[in-house]
């Protein structure tokens, strides 16, 4: 099989480390801090990289923080306070004033 610079020959030095070739860096934009899963394979040692936080959550996160600069541009906020007392007395006025009606369901004859 001839060697492309995706397959090159890597070292394991006597702290049991290796050395990813910059071409392959380079491809897979792996940089100095990044940090990776190694798993066993019959073919060898797979290298997964991994983020220290998952991906769905910052996904989920980024989409919340949209959503709630949204509300503020569109004006949907109680306003600003200077304390937690006041901005739980607002919380709760705005609660009363809010209220829905809770349904009850019938009860059945058994």
């Amino acid at each position: 099989m001839p060697r492309s610079p995706a397959n090159t020959l890597v070292r394991v030095t006597g702290n049991f480390q290796i050395s990813i070739p910059k071409p392959v860096r380079e491809r897979l934009g792996i940089a100095r801090g990044d940090l990776f899963e190694a798993a066993a394979t019959k073919e060898g040692v797979l290298l997964r990289p991994k983020a220290i936080a998952d991906r769905a959550f910052l996904r989920e996160l980024r989409q919340d923080v949209e959503a709630s600069e949204a509300d503020i541009a569109a004006g949907r906020v109680l306003g600003t306070f200077d304390n937690a007392r006041d901005a739980m007395r607002a919380l709760r006025n705005f609660a009363k004033k809010n209220k829905t009606k809770k349904r009850t369901r019938a009860r059945r004859a058994v």
